[in-house]
């Protein structure tokens, strides 16, 4: 499982608006609404177990990066979305430093597994320094998700 093959030039904000965690992840969801990953009618339903796993414990990982995640019986197969803030995001992060790069992603709620391995993949990827500076520097939704594929498929990019 890498973020290249969740992720549409569609599913990415380069520069999000929201600048703390409740409005970031209302954001992000939003946009899995406007693209057709999350039903309209479903949207509150997925925003609240995002919530609810974030009020357990912050997604906000350190260094820069915050991963709220969910599963919801709402969803068929692994939905995520990715944004930027050059800014940064109030997020509680463990850390105590705002976030710069929020990947969020829902999966179906029978699929642990799957659960575990997109979030090791996803916390491992942008635990590279190296991914991190390349994805502050991308100019277009289309650079970062170039970066995911080049990052995400060692020997492929």
């Amino acid at each position: 499982m890498d973020l290249s093959s969740l992720l549409t030039v569609e599913q990415i904000i380069p520069q999000m608006q929201s600048n703390e965690r409740w409005a970031a992840i209302g954001e992000l969801v939003d946009l899995l609404v406007k693209v057709g990953k999350v039903n309209a009618d479903d949207h509150e339903t997925v925003l609240n177990a995002l919530k609810q796993r974030e009020e357990t414990m912050s997604t906000g990982i350190g260094f820069g990066i915050a991963i709220p995640h969910a599963s919801s019986d709402r969803v068929n197969e692994v939905v995520a979305a990715f944004g930027r803030s050059a800014g940064g995001i109030e997020f509680d992060s463990l850390d105590n430093a705002p976030v710069k790069f929020v990947v969020l992603f829902v999966v179906p709620r029978d699929q642990f597994q799957m659960h575990l391995r997109t979030l090791a993949a996803i916390a491992k990827l942008l635990n590279d320094r190296a991914v991190r500076e390349s994805l502050g520097t991308a100019a277009t939704a289309q650079d970062i998700l170039a970066i995911f594929k080049s990052r995400g498929n060692p020997g492929k990019g």
